[in-house]
């Protein structure tokens, strides 16, 4: 019976480390690319790539993948909308680029109409990082040079991608500099529990009574405005169709009500009972509604995206906090870590 209970034991442990490495192809310059496949005893099973720190599956047990992305790196590099990548040095937008920092005026790419978007025309989901396997996951490593992208100071960032026998991927982001720069990182994972069709359907909870509204270009007016009684009031679980016409769309932030580790979001589709649980530490977070998906892009399998056929939950600083003074402060300098984690659960019916 011992010997019996060692070998489960074993086995399971087994299981949840499993980290397996393939080449996933190369990029015009030259580099290879690897993607690796993290799985559990569960039959959970979650893919992550080199190129741009980038999570490209995530199957439940029935196989079901429930990530909008590519089945090669020729999709990727193509260009996408960011599908599962590492958005930075500074995720989000600030408005027309332009900051100034400690008397410093910098000018950075408008690669969004008029402001700057997800770090530039070569931000972080751009670059092949340095892999190293872990017994439950793989760590990227990067470090962002001074000027590129028009940003101040030598970054040296990191992430982590784990997945453990609580059906949980983490992500762990880590940063030093030395110089004061800006910078707010978070994965840019496209959504669809149902596995194909529209999001509209599937049912939203946000741990967050107020967001902050943005002018036409979805740059912040530096308000935080109360969710109740609006088209942005998640705070009972409801489709996200519900109010969708009433919103113009989602791609607003939401501040996450407490401090510390916390539940940011739960997601559920009805019909096949797969959910999703998101904690942070984060103050905000970025709820997009695949607004400009058009049906036009073929990915996984030649699937056609249509318009809402993906929900994203970026975990971050608010957007354009740099010209915010009422916003969490996104500046690190020398000396400080940059240090934050998000968690997926997902969750499913058992057979």
């Amino acid at each position: 019976m011992k010997r019996s209970l060692v070998f489960l034991l074993a086995m399971h442990a087994a299981a949840w480390s499993d980290v397996k490495q393939i080449e996933f192809g190369t990029t015009k310059d030259g580099k290879t690319v690897h993607q690796f496949i993290l799985t559990n005893g569960h039959g959970l099973e979650a893919r992550v790539m080199s190129y741009g720190a980038t999570w490209t599956h995530l199957v439940y047990p029935d196989q079901v993948d429930v990530l909008l992305g590519f089945d090669d790196l020729a999709g990727y590099l193509r260009g996408h909308p960011y599908f599962g990548s590492t958005a930075g040095r500074v995720a989000n937008r600030i408005a027309r680029g332009q900051f100034e920092l400690d008397g410093k005026k910098y000018q950075l790419a408008t690669n969004n109409g008029p402001n700057h978007l997800h770090g530039g025309e070569e931000g972080l989901d751009k670059v092949v990082w340095l892999a190293e396997k872990l017994d439950n996951g793989v760590r990227f490593r990067y470090r962002d040079a001074d000027g590129h992208n028009g940003y101040p100071g030598n970054v040296d960032m990191q992430v982590s991608y784990t997945l453990n026998e609580d059906n949980e991927l983490r992500i762990d982001y880590e940063a030093r500099t030395d110089q004061a720069t800006p910078i707010n990182l978070t994965n840019h994972a496209y959504f669809n529990l149902a596995g194909g069709g529209t999001i509209l359907g599937q049912e939203l909870w946000l741990n967050a009574p107020s967001y902050t509204p943005v002018d036409d270009t979805l740059i912040p007016t530096g308000q935080i405005a109360p969710v109740r009684g609006t088209a942005f009031d998640f705070t009972s679980a409801h489709a996200i169709g519900r109010d969708i016409q009433k919103a113009g769309g989602y791609d607003h932030n939401f501040v996450v009500e407490g401090k510390g580790m916390r539940p940011v979001a739960r997601v559920r589709d009805p019909k096949s009972g797969r959910e999703l649980e998101i904690s942070s530490d984060q103050p905000g977070v970025q709820f997009y509604t695949g607004n400009f998906l058009d049906g036009k892009l073929s990915g996984k399998k030649s699937a056609a995206y249509p318009k809402n056929g993906a929900f994203c939950l970026e975990t971050q600083h608010f957007p354009d906090s740099i010209h915010q003074p009422g916003f969490p402060d996104t500046v690190l300098r020398p000396g400080q870590q940059y240090q934050t984690t998000t968690v997926h659960k997902f969750r499913w019916k058992q057979p």
